[in-house]
């Protein structure tokens, strides 16, 4: 019986029992067509899964979400890897989430191989002229999501400022940040625990829908029982594979090759991103620009345009960050190859280096902790370290946005000095993204459209 705000949409029988094929397609089309950062990942694979195909009822889905939201890493793609594996196993897990990366990593080579050959046309000089306005609006407008729906209290404001007056300011290391706030979040859930409650949630729909096939009584199939031997193992294989890697790299390349640095560079970055991918940037960003020099600010600025505009996760951008700095540092060089032969294949080896020990940590998660995590996950001792993370990440962030808007529109310079075209678009673009809700991907293509009329404007 539906109350009267629900609608019923019952079907009477669950759908069939899937194959693995079948799930394959599925998933290699939601990774090609998976635009929108988390929240539209999220809402397609509700509509799929829960809506149209019925393989998994909505509580269950939303079990899941919480689950994949407490983890570090990129929570839509974890949700595919759960899903993936609570269908099919450990084999469905790692093709889920395999698919959802693969087409935006193979898009991001091509593209970032196209912006190292011919980032210097004057009209791709002018697309990026207009694009890296809408990168500083990006950030700040996710700095204000994060936050309106993180920072509930005085104490978590006051988190978030002191994050951001610690990088910005003192120029504190990331991961010292995140380390002292998830201290506070730990006293802070004992002492006053009311005042560090999550934020945000993912309220259910009003919709019901038909017997899914993994419903809402469903028991859980016999591989997702938990048992301690089952986790140490799983755990245990996941690092071995993480080790056995990093120590291929050191032994055949050397501590300081590129390659070996970016394997426990983006290996640590992976276990930092607790509020999704903007939260790591700054890290990223201290990595890749500061000390290792793998790129330059504003081909970081270009990077976050492109992970916004290809379909997958944001996290993705470390693909280009990779590529970037496999060709910027001439890895192979020094090979018999072709000159742009070994500097295409320097780029190509760096981007697949930082995709695969950035998402290694996330299969590992779901695969090896799944049932733990999730019998624990309403434990105020446990959640409140992430909600004072949390609070932490919307500083940071916005340090980012200032550091960024610095950089593109010049206002730490003089007056006369200010970029008042870049600050024009920016201000546009902010307006679309907070006020009117218009998509990233939209903005992006409408400044890109902006900084080709601007830069070929000559009266401007």
């Amino acid at each position: 019986m539906t109350t009267p705000d629900e609608v019923s949409v019952e079907s009477h029988e669950p759908p069939a029992s899937v194959s693995l094929a079948e799930a394959f397609r599925y998933w290699l089309k939601l990774g090609c067509i998976s635009f929108g950062g988390p929240a539209g990942q999220i809402a397609l694979m509700h509509a799929d899964l829960v809506e149209r195909k019925r393989w998994i009822s909505e509580r269950r889905f939303l079990h899941a979400l919480n689950y994949c939201m407490l983890l570090p890493g990129p929570e839509a793609m974890q949700l595919a890897v759960y899903i993936g594996w609570l269908m099919h196993r450990t084999v469905g897990g790692i093709m889920a989430g395999a698919l959802f990366v693969l087409p935006s990593l193979l898009m991001f080579i091509g593209l970032s191989w196209l912006y190292v050959a011919f980032g210097d046309l004057p009209v791709v000089a002018g697309i990026l002229f207009g694009i890296k306005p809408a990168v500083v609006a990006i950030v700040l407008s996710a700095a204000w999501r994060i936050g309106s729906r993180t920072l509930k209290n005085r104490w978590l404001i006051g988190i978030a400022v002191l994050a951001f007056i610690s990088i910005s300011v003192f120029q504190l290391p990331f991961p010292l940040i995140i380390g002292v706030a998830a201290l506070i979040g730990f006293i802070g859930g004992r002492v006053m625990p009311d005042f560090f409650q999550p934020g945000g949630s993912h309220p259910s729909s009003k919709v019901r829908f038909g017997p899914a096939l993994i419903d809402d009584n469903t028991p859980p199939p016999a591989h997702a029982a938990f048992s301690r031997r089952k986790l140490l193992l799983t755990s245990a294989i996941g690092i071995v594979i993480a080790v056995t890697g990093m120590a291929l790299l050191y032994l055949l390349l050397g501590e300081k090759n590129p390659l070996s640095q970016m394997a426990w560079f983006f290996t640590k970055a992976a276990l930092l991103t607790f509020g999704g991918a903007y939260a790591v940037l700054p890290y990223v960003y201290q990595g890749a620009v500061t000390t290792f020099q793998w790129l330059t600010p504003d081909q970081m600025m270009d990077g976050l345009a492109l992970g916004e505009t290809t379909p997958g996760p944001l996290i993705m951008i470390v693909a280009f960050v990779g590529f970037i700095g496999g060709w910027t540092k001439e890895i192979f060089a020094n090979l018999s190859l072709f000159g742009p032969i070994a500097l295409f294949a320097s780029g190509t080896a760096g981007a697949l280096v930082a995709t695969f020990f950035t998402f290694l940590p996330s299969f590992i998660f779901i695969l090896a902790g799944g049932p733990l995590v999730e019998a624990t996950r309403d434990n105020i001792r446990l959640t409140a370290p992430l909600t004072a993370i949390s609070a932490a990440v919307v500083g940071v962030i916005t340090s980012l946005a200032v550091f960024f808007a610095d950089q593109v529109f010049h206002i730490s310079q003089p007056l006369s000095q200010w970029d008042s075209a870049s600050i024009a678009i920016g201000l546009a673009a902010a307006i679309a993204l907070m006020r009117y809700k218009v998509s990233a991907t939209r903005v992006i293509v409408a400044c890109a459209v902006a900084g080709l009329v601007v830069s070929y404007v000559p009266w401007w």
